[in-house]
Parts: C-alpha cells; sequence; structure tokens
C-alpha cells in the first residue's frame, strides 16, 4: 500500500509542474477550439498546440511501478504461462520468415488485451483518462488496446511502421472523438525508433492507405499512406519511461527503425466517446480493411463466418469510464 502511495504522488507532483506538458510557442491565439472539449486541465495554450499540431506529450504521467507490472505481464504471456482469450500475437516479418526465437524475442506486439484485467488497468488509469477526457467526454469507450515491443531490426528494416493515419482502421465516428494515448515503456530515442508525427495533418482527410512496396516486406496490417506532402516537417517524439502522447486519429504518424540492440516498449490505448456512431467503411474506405478483417475472424471463428466491422469493433472495444451507449 504504501508502495502504491508512493507512485501515486511521484505522478501526481510531476503534474502539479506547468512544465510537465510540452508544447511549443505558437504565434497568433486562437478562441474556438475543435479537436478538444471544454476543460480545466489543459491550459488555452495547451489546447491552442493540439488544435494547430494535433498531438501533446505528457510528462512522467504514468508511474514507473505500473510500467513494470505490464512489462511483467507481457513477459508471462510471450512465455506461455498466461493465456488470454481473443489476445493477438504478432510477429516481425523478419522473424517469421527466419527460425522461430522463442520467448520475448519472438513476439514484436499483442493487440485486444481488453479482457485482460492486469493490462486494461492502463486502460483505465486515473490519471490517462482525466486527459482522455478532454478529447471523448465523460462517457468513454477503449477501442483498441497494444503493448508494442519493436525488435531490433535485422537489417531488413521491418522495424519501421509506415506513415499512416489509424482512423484508415476504425468504422466509427468523429474522428474528434477519438485519441490514442501512447506511453513510452522505457526511454525511446530516435534509435530504437520513436514515433514520427506530421504535425497540423489532422486538419486534412482520411487519406488512401496500401502495404508499402518495400523490398523485404511489410508486417501485417501494417498499412501506409499513399498520398502526402513528403516535404512536411517531420517530429521525432523522443520520450523518457512514462511519458505518454495524446494524439488525433487523422494525424500521420509512424516509426523508424530500431537501431539498437534492445527491444523498444510501448503500451497504448485508443479512446473513443460512447456515443461516436458507425459507418460503412466499405464504401467510406474502400474493402481491403473488410477483407483483412474477414480473414481475422475465419482464423478465431472458422470458416464460412461473416461479420460486420462495426460488430468486429464493438467485441473489441470495452467500456473504459461511463455509459457503453452506442458498443453495444
Amino acid at each position: 500500500m504504501a508502495s502504491s502511495a508512493s507512485c501515486r504522488l511521484q505522478v501526481v507532483s510531476k503534474q502539479l509542474n506547468c512544465q510537465n506538458i510540452e508544447t511549443q510557442p505558437c504565434a497568433g491565439r486562437l478562441n474556438d477550439f475543435k479537436f478538444t472539449l471544454n476543460n480545466s486541465l489543459f491550459t488555452h495554450s495547451q489546447r491552442e498546440f493540439y488544435e494547430r499540431n494535433g498531438y501533446i506529450v505528457v510528462k512522467g504521467l504514468v508511474d514507473d511501478e505500473s510500467i513494470d507490472r505490464y512489462r511483467d505481464h507481457f513477459q508471462r504471456i510471450c512465455s506461455g504461462d498466461v493465456k488470454v482469450p481473443h489476445l493477438v500475437v504478432m510477429r516481425d516479418v523478419a522473424i517469421a520468415k527466419s527460425e522461430f526465437v522463442p520467448g520475448e524475442k519472438a513476439v514484436t506486439k499483442i493487440q485486444d488485451f481488453q479482457y485482460y484485467d492486469p493490462l486494461f488497468d492502463y486502460c483505465k488509469n486515473p490519471e490517462i483518462l482525466k486527459y482522455v477526457e478532454c478529447f471523448c467526454d465523460a462517457d468513454i469507450m477503449a477501442v483498441h488496446t497494444m503493448l508494442i515491443n519493436k525488435p531490433p531490426d535485422p537489417g531488413t528494416k521491418t522495424s519501421r511502421h509506415p506513415l499512416h493515419q489509424d482512423l484508415n482502421y476504425f468504422p466509427f465516428r468523429p474522428a474528434d472523438r477519438i485519441v490514442c494515448a501512447w506511453t513510452a515503456m522505457e526511454k525511446v530515442t530516435r534509435a530504437n525508433g520513436c514515433l514520427v508525427v506530421l504535425p497540423g495533418t489532422h486538419h486534412g482527410t482520411l487519406k488512401q492507405h496500401d502495404y508499402p512496396e518495400w523490398e523485404n516486406g511489410v508486417n501485417k496490417m501494417y498499412y501506409g499512406v499513399k498520398d502526402f506532402d513528403s516535404t512536411q516537417p517531420m517530429v521525432h517524439l523522443e520520450m523518457e519511461k512514462g511519458d505518454t502522447v495524446f494524439f488525433h486519429p487523422i494525424l500521420i504518424h509512424g516509426s523508424g527503425t530500431n537501431r539498437t540492440h534492445g527491444f523498444r516498449k510501448a503500451i497504448s490505448c485508443h479512446y473513443a466517446a460512447s456515443d461516436c456512431h458507425f459507418i460503412d467503411m466499405e464504401k467510406e474506405v474502400g474493402p481491403t480493411i473488410q477483407k483483412e478483417m474477414d480473414e481475422y475472424v475465419r482464423k478465431r471463428v472458422g470458416p464460412g463466418v461473416k461479420v460486420s466491422l462495426a460488430d468486429i469493433w464493438k467485441f473489441r472495444a470495452r467500456v473504459a469510464q461511463g455509459e457503453i451507449l452506442n458498443f453495444l
């Protein structure tokens, strides 16, 4: 109990410092905000920063004890000590094509841990949720969960993640009531493949995505934006353990190659307002995602089973705070 209280005090003391949120000066002053809701948490300048750039980093938001606990549960899953229903375990395409590597080194990402409470604890972290309310309001669904274990690149550059927009995967709207929380589980640098963002691209629209034509292949579901202005400035988000970035689902982002000898870990959750409405993805985005999801369902349920994207995402979602509303 004392240790838990100490960690809580650590987080609170960091957040009381106004320098806790990383922003940069912006020219001019905005008074009408589209991408954040009225709240007492963000200052005017912080809301301006997100409005202009589509992301904001909160320093030291998640305490070390929680992160170490998530790391331990990840390792137990990788070793086979824990079996999690409906969990998706992914391996890098370079590892998949080589000889088997046992344990944690074989796994580059786990997804859909929403029904495993020790990891879903991250999604219900009150320090995170109070920021999520600024984007989604009080009724919040956790719609996509990941723990990423970016491997050392074997020289194939397959450890990178192509530039993309997360909204490409989601059959619910409005986009402005969706946000991702992405927390560094250790020091994240350009060397080990930090996130890269194109500030301001959340003001655009959802672009066409496809698999990039990389010489050594690309990981499953790692789509990339097909058409964007490559001259736009990029920002590399180097972060310390516990730092958390919140970003908009239309913001173009990706991550670089891990050029170190260690694995780079991060944990993340996409949140959506519970009153988001569902759309016909095949009409608005195209058939690619539906085909990939049909394959996902066949592997887990059996051949001949066809469900809508809306049903799949309703199943993958779990209430993080408040009421479920449209995700029933």
